[in-house]
């Protein structure tokens, strides 16, 4: 039986081909653990244009695991791109997510290249679709399944989705930096306020504090500190 592939060792072999990848120092950030539930990050700049984060989640003595990659560009004109894979009580859910936080609109060309991708899976089942505050900019070239014994299709779909999104990336426009980043910021301040079930159980757990520099800093790259440091 197919094992599962690590989400943060795809993309980081995946952009290793084409950019030049620098680890972040996070300090205490890096390793985070309280009542069972152990967080690990990890940062990379991807050349001058953004960042690559990767997050692994452990919980329940291993029967709950997640594992997110968001790759947050400024530097280029395209979608900020969400991966995420759920392990909970034997059933995988994975989404590979594709956000309007672009200067100029995404070509026809590109979105139906990710549609394509996520046609192969449309015989498996979609978890029960919910209101988002995000709907209005989530592509739906989007990816979202969930199952059982899906393992080996859910590998070869985040392969490909991420083979193409680096591949659209390497071939992108650059774009004004500041300006980019400004619409990356938006989605992750909204994303805090907002706040959702794992941004309020991250909250809880390690304080508002923690948690906002946890996803505008690390996982996007859009606090103000960071905007500096580029």
């Amino acid at each position: 039986m197919e094992k599962h592939a690590d989400l943060g060792k795809l993309l980081l072999d995946t952009l290793g081909r084409s950019f030049a990848l620098r680890k972040k120092e996070l300090g205490a950030d890096a390793r985070l653990s309280k009542k069972g539930m152990a967080f690990e990050t990890e940062v990379y700049t991807i050349g001058e244009i953004g960042q690559l984060c990767i997050l692994r989640m452990r919980a329940m003595l291993g029967l709950m695991r997640m594992e997110t990659a968001v790759v947050s560009v400024t530097g280029r004109d395209l979608p900020l791109f969400n991966v995420d894979w759920v392990l909970a009580m034997g059933k995988e859910t994975l989404m590979a997510e594709l956000y309007d936080t672009q200067l100029s609109p995404c070509s026809q060309e590109a979105l139906d290249a990710f549609q394509k991708l996520k046609d192969r899976d449309a015989d498996l089942p979609a978890p029960e679709a919910k209101p988002h505050w995000y709907d209005p900019i989530l592509y739906p070239c989007s990816y979202c399944k969930t199952g059982k014994g899906l393992t080996e299709r859910f590998n070869a779909a985040s392969r490909a989705y991420v083979e193409e999104f680096v591949t659209q990336l390497a071939a992108a426009p650059a774009c004004d930096p500041r300006e980019k980043g400004q619409k990356v910021r938006a989605f992750a301040e909204t994303l805090f306020s907002q706040g959702g079930p794992a941004v309020d159980a991250f909250t809880g757990l390690f304080g508002r504090e923690v948690a906002r520099r946890m996803i505008l800093d690390h996982m996007y790259g859009a606090s103000q500190d960071a905007d500096q440091e580029k």
